[in-house]
């Protein structure tokens, strides 16, 4: 299960408003990169596949491709603002190491890359 804050839910909305396609559907994905390995992605989406997962969340559909939901079970995705900005904030209980990015992790332990490799940030 992929959990939403209500900050998260609210920030999505307001985005999904911007977008042209406006569809309520938003895909998580889980790709290569990012200072610990993997990076998550958050992208509005009209279509799924049929390999997809749909997991109906408030007003929002979130779309992940089956073979990235194992990574995610019990994912916790927040929104927050500072004064660097806004961003989303992934917590997995299933990561073994995260960076201070708060978007790339690693399911397997192993020695991070320097702080100042880390450029991934969560494009909408």
């Amino acid at each position: 299960m992929i959990h939403l804050s209500q900050s998260a839910i609210r920030e999505l909305k307001r985005l999904e408003a911007k977008d042209p396609y406006g569809s309520g559907v938003v895909r998580l994905k889980i790709a290569p990169g990012g200072c610990s390995g993997l990076a998550y992605d958050l992208q509005f989406r009209q279509s799924t596949k049929s390999t997809d997962q749909v997991l109906k969340i408030d007003p929002l559909k979130v779309v992940i491709a089956t073979e990235d939901l194992a990574a995610c079970e019990g994912l916790a995705v927040d929104y927050s603002e500072d004064l660097m900005g806004g961003n989303f904030r992934f917590t997995n209980p299933l990561a073994k190491q995260t960076c201070g990015c708060g978007v790339s992790f690693s399911l397997e332990a192993a020695a991070p890359l320097p702080a100042a490799d880390c450029t991934q940030e969560t494009a909408l």
